[in-house]
């Protein structure tokens, strides 16, 4: 069968292109390898009707393409937990604190953090970040890592150790192997103070919770949506597309927008796509990461002046309140090992040991627990995008961008992998598409 366009994948960015295709008129089909669609974002019920959230869950006041779109389907953005009173717990082996300083914080180091932040914005604002190749030093901050720059820049190891558990509570790989270029692209793409601006970033979240935009976008396009419809190969040429399912189904369009994740589109074969442009594609990687979730009838920690936001040394990275009486969890890429090499049934009683030791053996007692393993769920291999020390030049200015018929679209074709990233690339790849016919 033909189409004007297929969409491979329907999490934001597949479905955001998909819309906007149609709504002009175009013949449009999306595949999607699951049975649901969503992608990266999804959510389930409570069994007293609260939203639980597996998947992406918030957003931030600068994530304009995000917030657009949710304002044009008539959806309410809510503050997310960044507006959540209370004080953060930090854990290490050695100690427990709440609030600031950190518990193994000595004089100055405070003040010394402080500086550091501000000298880490000040560099940032040198990079474009649509094009940081352009930058004088692109190539020597890029070999750089952050967790190094921070060294040369005479942090102290307390003021390092605190950077380095700020970002593996993102879940998005260590500050020693983070390209320093990487970190100043992200955060010129959305400033603020130091190196990553909390409510920028994550200030908001739907009130009915991330996955109703994926849903509300499913239910607009209708049968436009083939669920469980993984692909197997793609064969490009001017004015012309071949698109082969895994069941040796053949469909073709004239044009093709790859809403995939970077990790299983590495396992699509690809012909008719120029070699640089696939190796640029394929040399991106995404951290391995899991999510866990767990329910309680109240938010217990309210109670001790916690707003249950902490940032851990365990296998837990962080916790956060994504809901009322729900907190979310992220084990980062340096401990998804340690997760998958517990024995299944343990993994969870001891994700609730650790939140134990940060919330008190209230944390124990949860009505529903969730944990998904997105660092190797076939269908997304990864969780954010990650860029280790040289990357961004390796992956080169071809990064995020089109070889007509064939867009790319995805949170891993933004400045780094995240929902408004996904809905920013989705709308332009769909209007790049639309201008060439």
């Amino acid at each position: 069968m033909h189409h004007d366009v297929i969409v491979l994948g329907a999490g934001l960015a597949g479905l955001a292109a998909a819309r906007d295709l149609a709504a002009a008129g175009t013949d449009v089909l999306v595949l999607e390898a699951r049975d649901r669609v969503g992608g990266r974002v999804e959510q389930t019920r409570a069994p007293d009707g609260r939203t639980v959230q597996l998947g992406g869950e918030v957003v931030g006041h600068a994530h304009t393409a995000y917030l657009r779109l949710a304002e044009e389907v008539g959806l309410e953005l809510v503050p997310s937990y960044v507006a959540e009173p209370g004080r953060i717990t930090r854990s290490t082996p050695e100690g427990l604190s709440a609030g600031d300083p950190p518990h193994w914080f000595g004089p100055g180091d405070m003040a010394q953090h402080e500086r550091l932040g501000k000298e880490f914005g000040e560099l940032a604002a040198t990079v474009d970040p649509d094009d940081p190749w352009s930058h004088p030093e692109a190539t020597a901050l890029d070999r750089l890592s952050v967790a190094d720059w921070l060294r040369s820049c005479h942090a102290p190891p307390t003021v390092v150790r605190l950077w380095e558990m700020g970002q593996l509570a993102l879940a998005g790989g260590s500050y020693e192997r983070i390209s320093l270029l990487a970190a100043l692209r992200k955060s010129a793409a959305v400033p603020g103070t130091g190196d990553y601006d909390y409510d920028n970033w994550e200030g908001l979240r739907l009130a009915e919770g991330s996955a109703t935009l994926a849903e509300v976008m499913g239910r607009e396009l209708g049968p436009r949506i083939r669920l469980g419809s993984p692909v197997a190969a793609l064969d490009r040429r001017p004015g012309h597309c071949t698109v082969r399912l895994v069941t040796g189904e053949v469909l073709t369009a004239a044009a093709v927008v790859s809403a995939l994740p970077v990790g299983p589109l590495r396992s699509v074969t690809v012909t008719g796509v120029s070699d640089a442009r696939l190796a640029s594609l394929h040399r991106q990687r995404q951290a391995t990461a899991a999510k866990f979730a767990a329910v309680y009838d109240r938010p217990f920690w309210r109670a001790d002046g916690l707003n249950g936001l902490s940032e851990s040394e365990g296998v837990l990275g962080s916790t956060w309140p994504q809901n009322e009486g729900v907190l979310s969890a992220l084990i980062p890429p340096e401990r998804y090992g340690v997760l998958l090499g517990t024995p299944p049934h343990l993994r969870t009683p001891e994700l609730l040991a650790e939140m134990a030791a940060l919330f008190g053996d209230r944390a124990l007692r949860p009505t529903a627990c969730h944990l998904r393993l997105w660092g190797t769920d076939p269908w997304t291999q990864g969780y954010v995008t990650q860029w280790p020390p040289g990357e961004v030049m390796a992956v080169g200015p071809l990064h995020g961008t089109h070889e007509p018929p064939f867009y790319v679209c995805g949170s891993d074709q933004w400045v780094a992998g995240y929902m408004e990233g996904a809905v920013r690339t989705g709308r332009a790849a769909a209007e790049e598409a639309l201008r060439r016919g």
